[in-house]
């Protein structure tokens, strides 16, 4: 019988010309303080930002990317799915970043260079992971929320694996910042992505530090709100994180934290993001979030949601006072429970949690 050769199916996609200042996305903010915002990016936005994050971050198509963050958060979105397919690098993306005991098997099997997470996730992979999961990562890209040293210690010593550090909100695409592998430093996000503008509004009460407003070719179209829906409200100008952070002279970004994040205490601003360092260092095995709660007398005070069955307000006020830390940053009140409300992003669910401390404390009615 005579053979026929098979003729080669070629498809044509047709061109069009687009407008890259058009929208691309919308995606909502978290929502960890409050009623989550939709913003809305352009096409504009999302590639001027992965090149951004390209400029500091080494990678290349020899790389494979594992992306477990949800596409519907901005740093998976773009740092996770369209950094990879415009620098054609191999992307493996998982569905749920919860998996804590499956996703350790699949890095063993998919063989992942380059990983993203946030410190919640990467801390509770490490706990399920077997020492050789992770051993192929040449580094691991972090966001979203501040990377604990035990975090960044487990991953080094026994995975052999560097954690980079970043920030981003999505009204930046998300990538405002980032450390490299080669000049980096612990505790900061890094220092500003090129084409970025930053200055620092001063905030009464807090010293060192101001509050960061942002300017850039990555920065949203502007904002949709519930009250104007489907209204695009544009962004004009300079826009306000929300966040206080400090500069050092070498242009290293670090969080002291969110401005809805500090509690006023008998007239002192206190850093929630602080104390919960401080209590990290204590009990570092366990999970917890430090929120304010009304309070007759000083205004607020602060109460300690954590993990730790363990957690005593003595011991903790001892360890206070051993690394310096000021009576009014140490939680008087401890609510226990078996896990801290976390979004979809990872991020902790601090509207969820202060309504939980403030029900156990039996405060409903002073909030």
């Amino acid at each position: 019988a005579r053979r026929q050769r098979a003729c080669p199916i070629q498809l044509r996609w047709p061109l069009q010309p687009q407008n890259a200042t058009k929208p691309a996305v919308i995606l909502f903010t978290s929502g960890s303080e409050g009623t989550p915002k939709a913003v809305v990016l352009s096409h504009r936005n999302l590639l001027v930002n992965a090149m951004q994050a390209e400029a500091r971050i080494t990678i290349s198509p020899a790389d494979i990317l594992l992306n477990v963050l949800p596409v519907f958060h901005s740093f998976g979105l773009t740092g996770g799915t369209i950094l990879p397919l415009v620098t054609g690098v191999k992307l493996f993306l998982y569905p749920s970043p919860l998996h804590y005991k499956l996703i350790p098997e699949i890095a063993r099997k998919v063989r992942p260079t380059v990983m993203f997470g946030t410190d919640t996730f990467l801390a509770n992979y490490a706990r399920t992971a077997k020492d050789g999961d992770f051993s192929s990562l040449r580094f691991i890209v972090a966001g979203a929320e501040a990377v604990k040293p035990e975090t960044r210690r487990v991953y080094r010593e026994r995975f052999q694996a560097e954690i980079i550090e970043g920030f981003g909100l999505t009204e930046a695409s998300p990538v405002v910042a980032v450390n490299t592998a080669i000049h980096g430093r612990d505790g900061t996000v890094g220092r500003l992505l090129p084409a970025m503008r930053m200055k620092l509004e001063p905030v009464e009460g807090i010293s060192g530090a101001g509050r960061l407003w942002l300017d850039g070719p990555n920065l949203m179209m502007g904002y949709m709100t519930s009250d104007r829906p489907g209204e695009l409200q544009p962004l004009d100008g300079w826009h306000d994180t929300g966040d206080i952070v400090s500069v050092d002279r070498e242009g290293f970004i670090t969080i002291r934290g969110r401005a809805k994040r500090f509690a006023k205490i008998a007239g002192e601003m206190v850093s929630l993001g602080a104390v919960e360092m401080l209590v990290q260092s204590l009990w570092p095995e366990e999970h917890h979030a430090v929120v304010a709660v009304p309070d007759r007398r000083r205004g607020e005070r602060i109460v300690l949601v954590t993990t730790a069955d363990e957690a005593d307000p003595d011991e903790l006020r001892k360890f206070g006072r051993q690394a310096g830390a000021a009576d009014l940053m140490v939680p008087n009140d401890i609510v226990k429970v078996e896990e801290i409300p976390v979004l979809g992003s990872g991020k902790t669910d601090y509207v969820s949690t202060r309504k939980l401390a403030i029900d156990r404390l039996g405060l409903s009615a002073a909030a």
